[in-house]
């Protein structure tokens, strides 16, 4: 799909649409956790990368999880047993680059938050070994991604792709805990799974996917996630999530999200088309 080019004038045609029928404290809100969970799954695929090049013999690792500590993500593996252990510990700045990532392979307690995120990482897993909410598909996994912000106790679960052209978007959830670590609520975000092929990456600049009205008329934070994580090789310029009501518009060169209503971006388009027939 070629982008739709939106210019200044567009942009602010967007942000006024959005405006007049959503406040921005909720777009900020998806943004915000949508750009969180980017930097732990990040931290969890360069910290994957470090770790098996150090220690090939994954026979005594129990798995691993990453975690935000202000602008450091942190990637940690432990042991496996009832009492498991710290054996890796990958930490990361904003770029996620190799040389720049401090190690420790030094065996350790968890500390207190890793000790929380543990235990709900481990209760997910449980639910989802025991609930048919949670779907599985073929060259595919389930990734749990235990979170502790601002101060809500959630776990996100996404669905990652075994196929290298291949990004998924959907069969992902979210599960809400209380302060004792006992389970609230659960719920699937989306409610079917989207798989986008970016093979064609020499001639294509933009890509979308739609949302039901049972998912929700704007781009998820789980959306944003995957699209950050996926941009750069995929090549992508601009990722669209397009409801009935609204069309969500991310720019991957700036990281950032503009949000306007379907029906003025079916009638920016069709100007667009008019203009480009003309020429």
């Amino acid at each position: 799909m070629k982008p739709i080019l939106y210019t200044l004038f567009t942009v602010i045609i967007a942000a006024q649409s959005f405006a007049g029928q959503k406040t921005n404290k909720e777009i900020n809100k998806i943004v915000g956790e949508g750009k969180m969970l980017y930097r732990s799954e990040k931290a969890s695929w360069c910290g994957t990368d470090i770790f098996l090049e150090k220690n090939p013999n994954t026979d005594n690792v129990g798995g691993y999880f990453s975690y935000l500590d202000g602008d450091t993500s942190i990637c940690i593996f432990f042991s496996k047993g009832d009492s498991p252990v710290v054996l890796g510990t990958i930490m990361f700045d904003s770029t996620y680059k190799t040389e720049h990532a401090k190690t420790s392979f030094d065996e350790r307690p968890f500390t207190k938050m890793e000790e929380d995120l543990y235990l709900l990482r481990s209760k997910t897993y449980k639910e989802i070994a025991s609930d048919t909410l949670f779907k599985r598909y073929s060259k595919t996994q389930l990734n749990v991604v235990p979170i502790n912000w601002s101060g809500a106790k959630r776990v996100y679960v996404l669905t990652g792709t075994n196929e290298n052209n291949f990004v998924a978007f959907g069969n992902d959830y979210l599960l809400t805990f209380d302060e004792q670590d006992n389970l609230l609520s659960k719920k699937k975000l989306h409610h079917n799974i989207i798989v986008v092929d970016d093979s064609d990456k020499e001639n294509v600049e933009s890509a979308f996917h739609g949302h039901n009205d049972e998912t929700g008329p704007f781009i998820t934070a789980t959306d944003i996630c995957t699209i950050m994580l996926y941009e750069k090789i995929a090549k992508w310029k601009q990722y669209y999530v397009i409801s009935s009501k609204y069309v969500s518009i991310w720019d991957c060169v700036r990281n950032d999200l503009f949000v306007m209503t379907t029906k003025a971006w079916k009638k920016i388009s069709n100007d667009q088309s008019k203009r480009s027939k003309q020429e």
